[in-house]
């Protein structure tokens, strides 16, 4: 292919992105009091939201009953062309229905219409002909048109996908505010991702415990601790007293920081060159919160405590790395 031809190609691309960026920053004339009714509709919905669609459209429609789905709006799709052979039954009257249909007139939604005004469900349509049928007949009408497709032929749904695709997820993020969704509601619907991990792991399920944890009493030797050190392989001992309160801690960095220093190893305590100001974490914090910390102190290693300041484990940034948090 001849540089000519890469740099039309070129060409078109950027005309294509700069005409969907046109035509979806004219939708913020379309955040009306429609947009309003559709948002308090669902909000007063006391089952959930079936998206419905066809074509191009379906797709579009199935993505934003995902995307309600995982802000908090209970949701799925329904493929219109299934809905007159049986899926219908999958709607009830405490649902809301969300209707897209570029031209308002997709004969298999046009069909399944007196069956949902039967049912008495709301309907929210998402069309770009305001005096379509569909808009017509609905509760509330959503206007996504263009102008102008990116198609060079003017046919193909590029810039009207676009704008109902967006639409969708202004109507998603209002009503994630709406109910005061949070991140960690985020996280609860989706476990499996790193998101999930950073949000629902607590320093509780990371942490070493019990004899896994370093630790030598204040008036142990250092020669004590560096052995304590070098059994549990944590770079690290904590100091405690009597009653397993933290005193300090002492590293592998505070190792390398006392050599050159007049001490013998055998007879000075460990308690005269630790650091007694240590970082420590409640074992309830999220893992999150531990990376934060290490982040900001530029450390690798918090003594964790329950909320009687007694220490119940240790957590290192390898464990962290390991469990998919950082």
């Amino acid at each position: 292919m001849s540089s000519d031809s890469l740099q039309k190609l070129c060409i078109l691309a950027r005309q294509v992105i700069e005409t969907e960026a046109n035509e979806v920053m004219a939708l913020t004339q379309q955040i009306n009091q429609n947009f309003i009714n559709a948002c308090e509709l669902i909000l007063q919905c006391q089952g959930r939201v079936v998206v419905t669609g066809l074509g191009k459209s379906g797709h579009i429609a199935r993505k934003i009953a995902a995307t309600l789905a995982s802000t908090g709006t209970p949701a799925f799709f329904v493929h219109s062309g299934e809905a007159s052979h049986g899926d219908l039954g999958m709607i009830t009257p405490n649902d809301v229905v969300l209707a897209l249909s570029n031209s308002g007139e997709t004969s298999e939604i046009i069909t399944i219409l007196p069956i949902i005004k039967r049912l008495n469900v709301p309907l929210i349509a998402m069309s770009g002909h305001p005096n379509s049928t569909l808009a017509k007949f609905s509760s509330v009408h959503i206007n996504v048109a263009v102008t102008k497709e990116a198609c060079p032929l003017g046919l193909a749904p590029t810039s009207s996908t676009t704008a109902a695709l967006v639409m969708g997820d202004a109507l998603a993020v209002a009503l994630l505010e709406s109910k005061g969704f949070t991140s960690e509601d985020f996280a609860f619907s989706h476990p499996g991702g790193s998101l999930g991990k950073q949000l629902l792991l607590r320093v509780e399920d990371l942490m070493q415990t019990n004899e896994q944890i370093p630790t030598v009493y204040a008036s142990a030797s250092i020669s004590d601790a560096l052995a304590e050190m070098s059994a549990k392989k944590l770079g690290m001992t904590a100091i405690i007293n009597q009653k397993n309160k933290v005193l300090g801690i002492f590293t592998d960095g505070d190792v390398r920081r006392m050599l050159g220093k007049p001490l013998d190893l055998k007879i000075t305590p460990i308690q005269a060159v630790m650091i007694s100001s240590c970082h420590l974490i409640q074992k309830e914090a999220l893992a999150a919160e531990a990376m934060q910390i290490m982040e900001h102190k530029e450390i690798t290693t918090l003594l964790v405590v329950d909320k009687q300041q007694h220490l119940v484990g240790a957590l290192t940034i390898h464990h962290l790395i390991h469990s998919g948090v950082v």
